[in-house]
């Protein structure tokens, strides 16, 4: 797909037609992708770069905590300096404000877009606890089915818990074990057993199978919501 660079507003020749030109052709292709039903990582992007946008339109300043994990503390300092002295010519600055102006509402309707595509998506997934559930949530096997529901992905997921002054957070990472053929003899908790068998490190697993009833591509758009999911119903689990 057709990517926008993080430093779009700032980077070259800053020119309301220039700019207006790279905008127009990114977000034909994120209406692109989300035609394909495919969300990310083009959704995670646009939710940066609104972010990024509304924050310069309220603030005139950059905020490091809306870019993504991939621009380092560093790289952020250097991109700052560069947006600090354009702040500072007022004739730039203009043009800056001009482009925003443009911008800003086509973000906005992008990101709708993504988010009416999630939210479909997601009330289309069924959660389940296979076997009996420990108390233990934050670790154990997450079985996924995409449309129309011929394999099983197999995934082993772990829930972190980040916490600061204000709020906690929790991440999930997945590491991908096989790809199991569903039928009469592999059900999910023919399944479940099996993985407690060979895999003495979960003796104990909690497990939940998530099944998805419309068809949409499993690396771009199903599982990353599965998974995000997943941390909601488990998180339910503890309250």
């Amino acid at each position: 797909m057709n990517t926008l660079p993080i430093n779009w507003l700032t980077e070259g020749l800053i020119d309301f037609e220039y700019k207006k030109y790279m905008l127009l052709a990114y977000l034909k292709s994120a209406r692109t992708e989300f035609g394909h039903q495919r969300l990310y990582p083009v959704f995670s992007d646009l939710i940066m770069h609104y972010r990024n946008l509304l924050q310069v339109k309220e603030h005139k300043q950059l905020v490091y905590e809306s870019f993504p994990q991939r621009i380092s503390r560093a790289d952020f300092e250097k991109l700052e300096l560069v947006y600090q002295k354009i702040v500072e010519d007022d004739e730039t600055m203009q043009q800056i404000e001009e482009i925003i102006q443009y911008a800003a509402p086509l973000f906005g309707e992008a990101v709708e877009s993504g988010k009416e595509l999630y939210d479909f998506v997601e009330r289309h997934l069924e959660i389940s606890p296979v076997g009996i559930t420990p108390m233990y949530h934050n670790e154990g096997y997450l079985f996924l089915e995409a449309f129309p529901g011929k394999e099983v992905q197999v995934y082993v997921y772990q829930i972190t818990i980040f916490e600061n002054t204000y709020d906690k957070y929790r991440g999930i990472s997945t590491i991908h074990l096989q790809t199991v053929r569903r039928g009469l003899a592999h059900t999910h908790e023919s399944l479940k057993i099996q993985l407690v068998r060979e895999r003495s490190e979960l003796p104990n697993p909690a497990t939940f199978a998530i099944v998805s009833r419309v068809p949409v591509p499993l690396e771009n758009s199903l599982l990353p919501i599965a998974k995000r999911s997943l941390v909601k119903y488990v998180a339910s689990l503890s309250t």
